[in-house]
């Protein structure tokens, strides 16, 4: 597979955009790196009639190519509009239009009018063309993308301000961008339904879908999200690892302590109790990828148990959120043949590889536990407006 410059670099972001391609020998311009013909997936076929008998959407890594290269889209997006590419110019249109996917929304930060999400429809006239009567199985009425940070300078102040954010707090919920995405990906789920939306996001992007996705299921509405290289360093969390480790070393000196009475005491976790009781209550279950090469997402697989590889071409296996249940909330898709220098272990591009090899890592991990921990400890009312034709 052609190789392109990587687009995320630093703490969540792309890099700086690349050189303009130099002439040939001829009078066409080289192509440029960005092009889906250059760094796009190699062996990703586009949908057509077969998939009415078979679908590709029903593969786990087709999904995941795809959602990758919306994702993709939506940096260039940003690219094609800081450096003044129409719809015809642009880089952007050609990683959605062959999939039959159409364009409907950007999501624009109104701090310095950068776009940090896109809504993608399927196209049912290019679908028509190609003789595609009906929407394949498994695809996605529409996506919600959004991207990390650009290291360009129309953009990278208001970026860099929302990782601090993240870094500072473990939380997104205090920007802009995140109330945007949290409206988008409403209308979303009143216009198609729940069950018809796919919410995906790529480093700093996958942190507020991470979060996005959590308050909608609170509200008892569950959507597909996808999370590619999500941050998972903060000094929050680094504090709380700390009040952990001292209320254990608590619970150790009390046990050795005369007791009052006969009452029992619930074991603790950082101040909060471990009982994760999660009685006939629908999981949400976000699907999480990382690479264990890059230092900003690998702390999602510090496991807290045994970890156990599966096929993921099967869709099995799972992240055990804690308590006693043994109930899977995620699903950790591991990168065990990859990039191994960091700037590429946090790129995007390594999501479409022709050649990745991918494990699901079935654990009790930390981290998933703290961050999902809040969606079983109280009910979650069911939503009704789960489900659109």
């Amino acid at each position: 597979m052609a190789k392109s410059p990587p687009l995320e670099a630093s703490v969540s972001g792309v890099v700086s955009t690349p050189e303009q391609p130099k002439l040939g020998e001829g009078s066409d311009p080289a192509p440029h790196p960005y092009d889906f013909h250059v760094s796009g997936p190699r062996n990703l076929s586009a949908p057509n009639w077969r998939d009415l008998i078979r679908s590709s959407w029903k593969d786990p890594n087709y999904k995941r190519m795809v959602v990758a290269c919306f994702i993709q889209a939506v940096y260039l997006l940003e690219l094609d509009r800081q450096e003044k590419r129409d719809e015809t110019t642009g880089l952007a249109p050609k990683w959605w239009k062959p999939f039959k996917y159409k364009l409907i929304r950007t999501l624009t930060d109104e701090r310095d009018n950068s776009i940090y999400g896109a809504v993608f429809e399927w196209d049912r006239s290019a679908a028509m063309s190609d003789f595609i009567l009906v929407r394949p199985s498994g695809a996605p009425r529409a996506v919600l993308a959004l991207r990390g940070t650009l290291l360009n300078r129309p953009t990278i102040w208001r970026d860099l301000e929302d990782d601090l954010r993240f870094l500072a707090w473990e939380s997104l919920k205090g920007s802009v961008r995140f109330t945007g995405t949290l409206n988008a990906i409403n209308d979303m789920v009143s216009t198609f339904g729940s069950a018809n939306v796919c919410l995906g996001g790529h480093s700093l992007g996958a942190g507020f879908a991470l979060q996005v996705g959590k308050a909608l299921a609170k509200k008892g509405i569950f959507v597909e999200c996808h999370l590619f290289n999500p941050p998972s360093v903060s000094l929050a969390r680094s504090l709380i690892s700390f009040g952990e480790k001292a209320g254990s070393l608590w619970e150790k000196v009390r046990a050795r302590l005369p007791t009052r009475g006969t009452g029992t005491v619930s074991p603790v976790l950082g101040g909060v109790e471990r009982s994760l009781s999660m009685p006939e209550v629908k999981k949400w279950t976000p699907f999480l990828y990382v690479n264990n090469s890059d230092y900003i997402c690998c702390y999602y697989n510090d496991p807290a148990g045994t970890a156990v590889a599966t096929d993921v071409g099967t869709g099995k296996g799972g992240v055990i959120a804690g308590g006693n249940t043994g109930d899977v909330v995620a699903k950790l898709f591991v990168m065990s043949k990859g990039p191994q220098k960091f700037l590429e272990a946090h790129g995007l591009e390594q999501w479409w590889s022709d050649d990745a090899e991918l494990q699901v890592a079935l654990n009790h991990s930390k981290l998933i536990n703290r961050q999902l921990r809040s969606l079983y400890t109280s009910s979650t009312q069911p939503s009704t407006q789960s489900v659109k034709p």
